[in-house]
């Protein structure tokens, strides 16, 4: 009788329409930050053939009680991808995955065989075995310190154990592979965070306090010096965009970064020479009104552009790709290389922090003694901070890039046009044939498909003429994997969330610019012989995150989980924020408005009334800022960590160019013959509380929209952000156990 059932030496990936009649042999469950809980089993046919397979957490309690250690069943509809990683359970190319649409029935059993197959002892000490491959499991895996070791005989001994020298591995191509002599790790993140701080140190030193350069050395009105900051900071926020393309599509992380570092240096040597050379910047002026002096020439304008050019360059590399780089020194298949990863996000924003509060006290407060003293010092700084990347080369792990997402964003929108009118269910019932092929060296998770945005499907369904005889496209441009289906859905899903996070930015440049001339209008005075540099107030922001941040980390979130069981999400974090903002800036416009009355009474008032707004613009930035960069980090695969960490400054290239927008428009119309324009360059004839308010009034209209946005938002499956369980190890291996049970 012909058999009504495939081998499993025969399945391939490009359909889902498989029937195998297959053995229990082993079952586990395991758990991992990008997937959750999920069950894997081992099965084998009757000719010993065996495959490993993994059942997602949202359908393990629809397939548990029926799988069971022992059992013959058959298994029809899953879908086939490449069977990667250090240690794989089974020598099959392939990895099953169940879908919706898989059907396990009870099957007759066939044999009593258990399927082991062991291998002599000399072979393993040959080293000619697979070092990848596990032989068989008899017992169980546990975790010891950061490698597994196997209470069984495997193949990767041979390597581990047996060998005297293993070759180091310093470009890796696959899966990030850290041996025993290490690469990566602590002593690489070392020198990559000493050059991130060292960095910004220099660039911050330079931007913190640019305002009053423009004002005082470059006599640049108000409403002038903000739109060109806000220009310079839009480019200099748009770059990073353009760097994670190249990152990914070409030169890779460590390239991008050194070639990245050498821009900036330029940058703040040519911004540097603009306050050293009287050739390079219009001659000083004594007058209390600085736009009634020399107005700088083309070329003094175009030297300080070509500077800040160069700069925007230096950021446009080393802002996608340092946070990525540091995060590829670990091996987060391992608990311990997921400990190191939130430890160095940890140590990344502590730094951060110090390095906003050195700026804007210490290096402004040299600024206002000699603008000479208080550029060259960020330019050593970042002189230093190149020479300190440079000397960790050897310590690095190098991951070669995979080539850019945004060529498989493009053929996945044409494909899905091309196969427009073609009627697909609405739900994974099995009845379409979905392109899964292995996925691409260096993919760490696999996405699964989800119901939403289903035109978008239609990209991977597979129609006739669409494979060769090979099981590859014929045509790219109209049949795209699942895969990169999901990738474009994830980047779609992210970016209502992402625009409106751009008001809350718009509140907090507009607090950056403006509330330093502010505060050269205040009483600064602390104590009868110490003034506080305008710039530096901003401080107030910097040290209420370095005080509210751990704080509610480490003692309001478990609080919270003690007390309720409750944990704030990302989108709720996030919400809080954008209501911080709405806040600060009403109580900006308040601060402003009593400050203007003071002023027409011939008094000045202190300038720690604007910790007030300070305050909670630091609170804003602690729930939402932080929570932006946490949420596109969670919501893309690890191949796309670079585009990720590139739309956190591209909302602030949104906000500077709406910002530039908002102050121009304003002040053209918000001014009369006979009434002065809101944003006037003396501060005690404008209006500007009313242009706080007018953006507080916008950040309410943004509230209402980010809560529509956030109530429709799916999460990527599998991230942490919808994983509520507690803390658990990598691996958790019950042997021969029923494994719809939870372990011991």
């Amino acid at each position: 009788m012909a058999a009504t059932f495939d081998y499993l030496t025969d399945v391939r990936p490009y359909k889902t329409s498989w029937r195998v009649q297959v053995k229990t042999l082993h079952a586990w469950r395991q758990y991992t930050a990008n997937t959750g809980e999920t069950l894997e089993v081992a099965f084998s046919d009757e000719n010993g053939k065996k495959i490993h397979c993994s059942v997602r957490k949202d359908l393990v309690s629809k397939y548990a009680n029926m799988l069971t250690v022992g059992d013959w069943v058959f298994i029809e509809t899953f879908s086939l991808n490449y069977a990667g990683g250090s240690f794989r359970p089974t020598s099959h190319l392939y990895k099953m995955s169940f879908v919706n649409g898989t059907s396990v029935i009870p099957s007759p059993s066939v044999s009593d065989s258990n399927y082991l197959t062991l291998v002599t002892f000399q072979k393993i000490q040959s080293g000619e075995l697979n070092p990848t491959m596990l032989v068989d499991v008899i017992g169980q895996v546990v975790m010891i310190e950061h490698l597994l070791h196997l209470v069984v005989t495997c193949s990767n001994l041979s390597h581990s154990f047996f060998s005297s020298s293993s070759p180091e591995m310093g470009v890796v191509e696959n899966q990030k592979i850290l041996l025993e002599k290490k690469l990566g790790g602590w002593r690489a993140i070392t020198f990559i965070l000493g050059n991130e701080t060292l960095e910004k140190l220099g660039s911050i030193g330079v931007s913190a306090n640019f305002m009053l350069y423009l004002r005082n050395v470059f006599h640049m009105e108000p409403v002038e010096a903000s739109n060109v900051y806000y220009l310079w900071m839009g480019l200099t926020n748009f770059a990073p965009l353009l760097g994670a393309l190249i990152s990914d599509a070409s030169i890779g992380r460590f390239k991008t970064i050194a070639y990245a570092s050498l821009f900036s240096i330029l940058g703040l040597m040519t911004v540097t020479l603009t306050a050293c050379l009287p050739q390079l910047h219009p001659p000083p002026c004594n007058n209390p009104h600085p736009d009634e002096c020399d107005d700088p020439n083309k070329l003094q304008l175009g030297i300080l552009f070509l500077g800040l050019g160069f700069l925007s360059i230096g950021s446009g590399g080393i802002r996608p790709c340092s946070i990525p780089f540091g995060v590829d020194q670990f091996d987060q298949r391992t608990e311990q290389g997921l400990k190191g990863v939130a430890s160095f996000f940890n140590w990344y924003y502590l730094t951060l922090t110090m390095v906003l509060i050195f700026s804007h006290t210490v290096v402004v407060y040299l600024q206002t003694v000699s603008w000479v003293i208080g550029f060259s010092i960020p330019t050593s700084l970042m002189a230093c901070a190149v020479v300190l990347f440079f000397v960790g080369m050897r310590f690095y792990v190098y991951v070669k890039p995979e080539g850019s997402v945004f060529s498989g964003i493009a053929r996945v929108i044409v494909a899905a046009r091309k196969k427009r009118d073609l009627k697909i269910s609405l739900v994974d019932d099995g009845t379409e044939e979905y392109y899964e092929p292995p996925v691409k060296p260096g993919v760490l998770s696999k996405l699964p498909l989800t119901d939403q945005f289903k035109f978008l499907d239609k990209a991977a369904v597979i129609l006739d003429g669409d494979l060769t005889s090979e099981g590859v496209p014929a045509n790219k441009w109209r049949l795209c994997s699942v895969q990169e289906v999901e990738e474009v859905k994830c980047l779609i899903r992210v970016v209502p969330v992402w625009s409106a996070g751009i008001i809350s930015i718009v509140a907090m440049t507009t607090q950056a610019t403006f509330m330093v001339f502010q505060a050269t209008k205040m009483d600064r005075h602390m104590g009868p012989h110490f003034e506080i540099p305008a710039a530096s107030i901003t401080v107030i922001s910097y040290i209420t995150i370095g005080i509210w941040v751990p704080i509610y980390e480490h003692l309001l979130v478990p609080f919270l989980w003690r007390m309720r069981k409750f944990r704030v999400t990302l989108l709720q974090r996030m919400g809080i924020g954008i209501v911080f903002a709405i806040l600060s800036m009403f109580t900006a416009g308040f601060v402003e408005g009593v400050r203007r009355t003071r002023a027409t009474e011939m008094t000045q008032m202190s300038v720690f009334w604007l910790a007030l707004p300070l305050i909670l613009m630091g609170l804003c930035e602690s729930f939402n800022f932080i929570g932006l960069i946490e949420f596109f980090n969670s919501q893309f695969p690890e191949h796309m960590r670079s585009i990720a960490n590139s739309l956190f400054p591209l909302s602030f290239a949104a906000a500077n160019y709406l910002s530039s927008l908002l102050v121009t428009t304003v002040h053209k119309v918000s001014g009369t013959k006979d009434h002065p324009d809101w944003l006037n360059k003396d501060l005690d004839r404008g209006k500007l509380d009313y242009f706080y308010y007018l953006i507080a009034v916008l950040g309410v209209v943004n509230l209402v929209y980010f809560w529509y946005c956030a109530h429709r938002y799916q999460y990527k499956a599998g991230s942490q952000i919808e994983d509520f369980n507690e803390e658990k190890s990598l691996l958790d291996i019950e042997p021969n156990q029923r494994h719809d049970q939870s372990p011991s």
